[in-house]
């Protein structure tokens, strides 16, 4: 699976943006999707993902409320809805995908890996 994360940019604090990851080589439908992020400095960390079967979704706590996961199947891409951003939020973020029977939130568990977009919050 290849996996290309789009969507990155820089946006003021309080700001919106959008992020896509786009999967070629094979369906996701038969994978956990999840969003990641590092900053500099700092470890990975993880933001968001959702199960294919059955659409579950789950998040970090330091953006529940402000980020949404969803899919689009007939797509073959993931997105990541990202609002009321914060300077915090600034980080690398990574499209990766893992087996489908995981729903946990460590990155070793994830097998495929974008490579990743800039997203830069400014206050």
């Amino acid at each position: 699976v290849q996996l290309v994360e789009s969507g990155g940019g820089l946006v003021q604090a309080g700001g919106s943006l959008s992020l896509s990851c786009a999967a070629s080589g094979r369906t996701i439908s038969t994978y956990t999707m999840g969003w990641f992020r590092q900053a500099p400095g700092k470890e990975r960390e993880f933001v968001a993902r959702i199960r294919w079967s059955g659409g579950s979704t789950a998040y970090g706590d330091s953006v529940k409320g402000r980020f949404t996961i969803y899919r689009d199947n007939a797509k073959n891409t993931v997105y990541l809805q990202m609002n009321s951003l914060e300077p915090e939020d600034t980080a690398v973020y990574y499209c990766a995908a893992a087996a489908a029977g995981y729903s946990g939130s460590s990155p070793n568990a994830y097998t495929y890996w974008g490579q990743g977009t800039q997203v830069t919050v400014s206050s």
